[in-house]
């Protein structure tokens, strides 16, 4: 429930009263008082969440109207006093008023978004620099890309070009300061080598698209939903959003000041892939929710702003995956890695000679050109019963594996080294 203080010329406040009892609003209060200039009518109110567009757009043609709304929520509770669990729970969405103006809020301030920009430049830098895993998390926190990414699906769902612009200018700036303040500080440190942590994080999965569609969808409900709703944080909905943000980030950085520009590759792909994912669940979602291009106090919304913006997001989808899928594995290492290693257990089982101990399939970085270099290490132990020696056990196994990832189309060359244990006595 949301609290509103409205301003009137005296005479005018028993007009505020009806149309707000009209909407069910709970605890109103008319005052006679003095304004700036000349005496007013002063009304508190107290309606729903949903309500509060609907009361505004019929207020909105009374003269010289003042409106104070308190975007926290309130509990306003009325006789009889045995129904106040029901007054309590009774919680609603925001009104689309409400996320639109929170989002142009949030786009003022410019040195302190900057600011977080760079710190989440450094952090992520020294994540990926000593392969700290945790501080990539907190770069996610500090990272300031959830803003400007649920800024512009907003602009989108309600048509608004200049919200739009000044959305993609935050987000693409924000990216900018990381990816510069990673390149310098490689530079400064001389780093020279990737790290097992950059390798690691820049691999992508085929199904990494559902990433930034699960985000987008999380943080509009974040922000759609009252603040008593879910005892889901913004924070959290804010590190959805920016998880796989961060790291790329800080890998395109790095990746250029050493010159490994399949690292920088790999990287743009996953940043593009976010906003397009994020920009096209959340706006749909925005939409379901009420936000238009037109509503009270917002008449700048044009729907052909909305329908290129969702038309372009979906043409941004549909070749992000595109060049995924037609360059495999270059774009799905990570997947294609774990499909590879269920393969190499099927051919250790097919040739029967030993039982599978452990096996380990990832693609390497290494500068070899014109192949994608697949190393497996598979340690087995040999059945008992066999006769043949552990050089023939191993070379049948790898002879069954390169043979099974050629059958299922894996465009990789690999490399294999198979292990054969005997058990301790």
């Amino acid at each position: 429930m949301r609290q509103l203080i409205i301003e009137v010329p005296r005479g005018c406040g028993q007009r505020v009263l009806d149309i707000a009892k009209s909407h069910n609003a709970a605890n109103v209060a008319l005052f006679e008082a003095k304004g700036s200039d000349e005496p007013i009518d002063l009304t508190i109110v107290h309606v729903s969440n949903r309500q509060v567009e609907k009361l505004l757009a019929e207020l909105q043609d009374l003269p010289e109207l003042h409106i104070t709304l308190l975007p926290t929520g309130v509990i306003a509770l009325k006789p009889p006093a045995s129904e106040a669990p029901q007054q309590v729970t009774n919680v609603e969405e925001r009104s689309p008023i409400e996320i639109f103006l929170s989002g142009l809020q949030s786009v003022g301030s410019w040195r302190g978004f900057l600011g977080y920009a760079a710190a989440a430049g450094f952090v992520v830098w020294i994540g990926l620099y000593t392969n700290t895993s945790y501080l990539l998390v907190a770069a996610m926190l500090i990272a300031p890309f959830a803003g400007p990414a649920m800024n512009t699906a907003i602009a989108t769902a309600r048509g608004d070009r200049i919200l739009l612009g000044r959305s993609l200018l935050r987000y693409f700036t924000a990216l900018a300061v990381t990816i510069v303040t990673a390149f310098l500080l490689s530079l400064i440190l001389r780093q020279e080598i990737p790290t097992s942590l950059m390798l690691d994080s820049s691999q992508v999965s085929a199904v990494a698209v559902l990433i930034p569609l699960t985000a987008g969808a999380a943080g509009a409900l974040n922000l759609v939903q009252s603040e008593r709703s879910s005892l889901v944080s913004g924070a959290a909905a804010g590190m959805l959003v920016a998880a796989s943000l961060a790291p790329p980030a800080g890998i395109v950085g790095m990746g250029a000041a050493l010159g490994r520009w399949d690292l920088v590759i790999d990287a743009l792909f996953l940043l593009l892939l976010q906003l397009g994912g994020i920009n096209l669940s959340a706006s749909l979602l925005f939409r379901i929710y009420g936000l238009s291009t037109q509503g009270t106090r917002y008449q700048r919304g044009q729907k052909w702003v909305t329908r290129s913006a969702l038309a372009i997001t979906v043409l941004v989808l549909i070749g992000l995956l595109t060049w995924q899928f037609s360059n495999s594995p270059n774009l799905e290492r990570s997947s294609r890695a774990q499909q590879a290693n269920a393969e190499v257990q099927k051919a250790v089982e097919q040739v029967g000679l030993a039982q599978l101990v452990e096996s380990n399939v990832r693609f390497t970085r290494p500068n070899i050109p014109g192949q994608n270099t697949l190393l497996s290490v598979i340690y087995v132990q040999r059945k008992p019963g066999v006769k043949q020696s552990d050089r023939e056990i191993s070379n049948r196994i790898k002879s069954a594996v390169q043979k099974r990832l050629q059958e299922q189309g894996f465009n990789v060359t690999p490399l294999i080294d198979v292990t054969v244990l005997e058990p301790g006595r």
